[in-house]
């Protein structure tokens, strides 16, 4: 995944435990796409400094997903969720009740699965 949209999915899996200068620079550039120059602007700081909040609002979002892995989480259910969805669509009114029995326990077992 590339780095940008990680740290946008991140930051709104946990921006509000970082600082709120930090959401708001980071917010500014990952989802705004301002640059470091216009962000340095409006904050009246160097471009330096809004790259150290940049980088330690970045550690500090790796670090908690790291440790609470909510992201890894979602992602693992999205596609177990797709699946269950695809197994469901071959059941039509020609698929016999074996077909669909078999199904239904792949369904339940992928279920199961969720975390």
């Amino acid at each position: 995944m590339e780095k940008k949209v990680e740290i946008s999915m991140l930051l709104q899996i946990y921006g509000k435990l970082l600082t709120k200068k930090q959401q708001d620079v980071m917010n500014l550039y990952y989802d705004d796409d301002l640059s470091l120059s216009e962000i340095a602007e409006i904050y009246k700081i160097s471009r330096q400094g809004v790259s150290d909040i940049i980088k330690k609002g970045e550690t500090n979002l790796l670090q908690y997903e790291k440790v609470l892995h909510i992201m890894k989480t979602t992602e693992t259910n999205t596609k177990t969720i797709d699946t269950i969805i695809f197994e469901l669509s071959k059941i039509d009114d020609n698929t016999s009740k074996s077909d669909i029995q078999k199904i239904l326990n792949n369904v339940q077992k992928k279920l199961h699965s969720i975390q």
